[in-house]
């Protein structure tokens, strides 16, 4: 009887724990459920598959993770778009902090940095995401508020009109970091602050933080045409977006951190863009920084941004020929 006894309590104990497991991996399913339900109403290919919403936060991803997780995006870019890609995830180099160097004397506003950034990064065309703003200036102000972001004649530089592009300034004291929620956003070793689009929720937090309206809001699913797609991407920069989520310049870091120049550098006509790791003495950003005078936009707010304007000796500006003026202002 005591044998029996025993075996019942030992089949009963046996049966509580099996129905007790049940219960949580019930529960479990049902939250897991729940917490996708606002989603129900996405399209298919809207919805994040279960690898992408189970993914771990980027800095506690494994090599391994970060592996599948790059075979992943991979494939849906294959198979959203048609197009084959090479999506790598560069690593800050050591004993780097990148700075960018803008003349002003030298900038024509001829936007075709605008529109480098936006060919280079994936950017949607319909509606056209641009990171780069011109501001057309008048010639002794530097009041920003009056400034026309909209300019359209048909050549630039106009006269009595100065140009100023404002992007990411990449602070040294980020208040987009700070107001992230969910860490979706944060500053890497080698000054970059980056998102990653998989954590972002879309509360657009930093957004508002920004100072100098360097942030993008995706309203809509961004749309480009897959023979406009560049193919070499990478995690943290230029991998296509979805709707709902935040982007920004990142210095191309799918280029700087493999030691080529950022795509906006390369297509200004004048010069004008200078950008190099300021931690190197003999660096070109390095030796302005040094030598010109610098100009700080919004110093007063305190973010200590690695993004500087500086200026021609008097007397001594810059006079390139006249350029047609690109189309496109901030979408």
């Amino acid at each position: 009887m005591t044998s029996a006894s025993e075996n019942g309590n030992s089949v009963s104990m046996t049966r509580r724990g099996f129905l007790a497991k049940s219960t949580a991996g019930a529960a479990g399913v049902a939250a897991l459920a729940a917490s996708m339900s606002p989603l129900r109403h996405l399209a298919d290919d809207d919805l994040p598959s279960m690898e992408e919403f189970l993914q771990k936060h980027y800095k506690e991803m494994t090599q391994e993770d970060k592996s599948r997780t790059l075979a992943r995006i991979a494939n849906e870019v294959e198979k959203r778009h048609g197009v084959s890609t090479t999506i790598a995830d560069p690593a800050p180099m050591d004993g780097v902090e990148f700075v960018y160097a803008l003349n002003i004397s030298r900038c024509i506003g001829c936007r075709r940095c605008v529109h480098a950034c936006v060919k280079e990064n994936n950017q949607s065309r319909s509606p056209e995401v641009q990171y780069i703003r011109v501001l057309e200036m008048q010639k002794g102000s530097t009041d920003v508020e009056k400034a026309n972001h909209h300019y359209n004649p048909p050549a630039v530089p106009e006269h009595d009109s100065y140009y100023m592009p404002v992007q990411c300034h990449q602070c040294a004291k980020p208040p987009c970091v700070k107001v992230c929620p969910v860490e979706a956003t944060w500053q890497e070793p080698d000054g970059l602050t980056v998102i990653d689009y998989d954590w972002c929720i879309g509360c657009r937090y930093c957004e508002a933080a920004c100072p100098y309206w360097a942030r993008r809001f995706n309203f809509q699913e961004p749309s480009i045409d897959p023979e406009n797609i560049n193919p070499n991407m990478a995690y943290l920069s230029n991998r296509p977006r979805r709707k709902g989520v935040m982007e920004k310049c990142t210095y191309c870091l799918q280029r700087t951190r493999e030691g080529r120049m950022p795509a906006c550098l390369e297509a200004c006509p004048t010069g004008s863009r200078k950008f190099g790791n300021v931690l190197d003495p003999d660096s070109e950003v390095a030796y302005i920084l040094r030598h010109k005078r610098i100009f700080i936009f919004k110093e007063a707010v305190g973010t200590l941004p690695r993004f500087f304007y500086y200026f021609d000796e008097r007397g001594s500006r810059y006079h390139e020929p006249t350029a047609k003026a690109e189309q496109g202002g901030e979408a």
